[in-house]
């Protein structure tokens, strides 16, 4: 396969990838009702599932379609990796501001996969003891 065809297919993975994402956060957001949401819809505490899978299952497969997707995207850049540094000095002139710039993205991308890791949760005792479904 050439180079071209081998882009297009990662290109379609990764299209693929981020409707994917998007469809079952979508599910899981309007669909597939966390318990305290299902009370206010069906009137009761009742389970959700869809093809066999509640929420929680539909969040795995989206965590799984996300790594996918980062890997594909890591792939694309590697793969595009020398069109990057050509096209680098002609958007931004100066090589301290490229520096900065690649600095402040590399420190931000560190940040936002590190941070859900170790952040600690705010627990809190459930407000419904005592009352009856």
């Amino acid at each position: 396969m050439d180079k071209s065809k081998g882009n297009l297919v990662i290109d379609a993975l990764m299209f693929l990838c981020v409707m994917a994402m998007t469809g079952i956060g979508l599910l899981m957001k309007f669909v597939l009702l966390p318990g305290k949401d299902t009370r206010a819809v069906y009137g009761r505490k009742v389970e959700l599932f869809l093809f066999g899978m509640d929420r929680h299952q539909w969040g795995t497969i989206h965590m799984i379609v996300a790594f996918v997707f980062l890997g594909l995207a890591v792939l694309h850049v590697f793969l595009h990796w020398k069109m990057i540094l050509s096209l680098c000095p002609r958007l931004i002139g100066s090589t301290v501001a490229r520096r900065v710039v690649a600095i402040i993205l590399v420190i931000a991308g560190i940040f936002l996969v590190v941070f859900p890791l170790v952040v600690k949760p705010e627990v809190q005792e459930p407000d419904h003891i005592g009352r009856k479904y």
